[in-house]
């Protein structure tokens, strides 16, 4: 693969907004993502139910398939693929707002990119945010989170780490803990339903549901370890 692919579900009515989705990856890789691999196969799921609840509202998703499985140090190639990929939407779809949702390495590239022109919120699963992992570019923006309590691949105190850092730079952060572990399988329906309400909202198509919001306001350490 040359260079990224965008898979595309449009939005039923006219486009009010979108959102893109970004799978996870491995520490370090140049091979493409397999097909099959885990953690593409539950983003797909994942955008294809938020898809369903959103496109008739005027949601559009996106897909995006990086060029290589891993994130590559210094190369941050997710990142780097996400960026490419706002480029393009914001070609196609001009400013419209976009609200961007990973999963573990594609956590960590969204919320790499949430300072992005156009962006109106970060959806971040179980994100892989290592110590010293950039938080300024975030301030004034939504952050949204949910983690695994058992996750054994990415620690969920990664990203209590990441959430207060983030807070204290001046971004909007809300983080919520679920029982299961880093692929989104056990209780799949709640990670599904957290990606759909963050989208919907951060996108304007529905009002931000009230533990969301309250989770919003709240100071560390409440609001960053809401259990679901």
């Amino acid at each position: 693969m040359t260079e990224p692919v965008l898979e595309s579900r449009p939005a039923r009515v006219t486009p009010r907004a979108v959102a893109l989705f970004c799978h996870g990856g491995t520490v370090a890789s140049v091979e493409p993502p397999k097909e099959r691999a885990l953690s593409l196969v539950r983003m797909r799921a994942i955008e294809q139910a938020v898809s369903a609840a959103g496109a008739p509202q005027g949601l559009t998703t996106c897909l995006l398939r990086y060029r290589v499985a891993g994130w590559n140090g210094a190369a941050a190639d997710a990142y780097a693929d996400v960026r490419w990929a706002l480029d393009r939407i914001r070609a196609e779809h001009g400013g419209l707002p976009v609200v961007l949702v990973g999963h573990s390495m594609g956590g960590r590239a969204v919320l790499r990119a949430g300072g992005h022109d156009g962006v109106a919120a970060v959806c971040a699963l179980a994100p892989w945010t290592p110590p010293g992992e950039p938080v300024g570019h975030l301030r004034g923006r939504t952050v949204a989170i949910l983690h695994g309590r058992g996750d054994r691949w990415v620690p969920a105190q990664l990203s209590a780490d990441y959430a207060v850092r983030a807070q204290r730079a001046g971004a909007r952060v809300a983080r919520f803990t679920v029982a299961g572990g880093h692929s989104m399988v056990r209780r799949a329906y709640r990670w599904h339903a957290f990606a759909r309400d963050v989208v919907l909202a951060g996108g304007g198509l529905a009002p931000m549901p009230p533990a969301l919001a309250e989770a919003l306001e709240r100071p560390a350490p409440e609001g960053l370890a809401v259990p679901l």
